[in-house]
């Protein structure tokens, strides 16, 4: 998979289109917040021990056993590394 830090930076096009993906789609489980619900909390607080490489597989492959579901039909590598980057820093508005 590589260093998640050099992965390709989306255009703004994509990253309104991830930001609306995370919000929506993630926001369901995790909350419209991000701080939790069926799903654990996505907040930097909630993130900053969590190895990037293990975020960004469980968002491409999901939790066996979990209500998490792999998005990999959906999210690049590239697309999952820009999710797990931000949401450590803090995911904005």
């Amino acid at each position: 998979m590589g260093t998640p830090a050099l992965a390709a930076a989306p255009g703004p096009d994509r990253v309104k289109e991830l930001t609306h993906f995370v919000r929506q789609e993630c926001g369901f489980c995790h909350g419209l917040q991000l701080t939790g619900g069926l799903g654990s909390s996505l907040t930097s607080a909630a993130l900053r021990d969590k190895p990037s490489e293990a975020l960004i597989a469980a968002t491409l492959y999901g939790l066996p056993g979990t209500a998490m579901p792999g998005w990999a039909p959906f999210l690049s590598v590239d697309d999952a590394t820009w999710i797990v980057n931000t949401l450590k820093k803090g995911f904005p508005q």
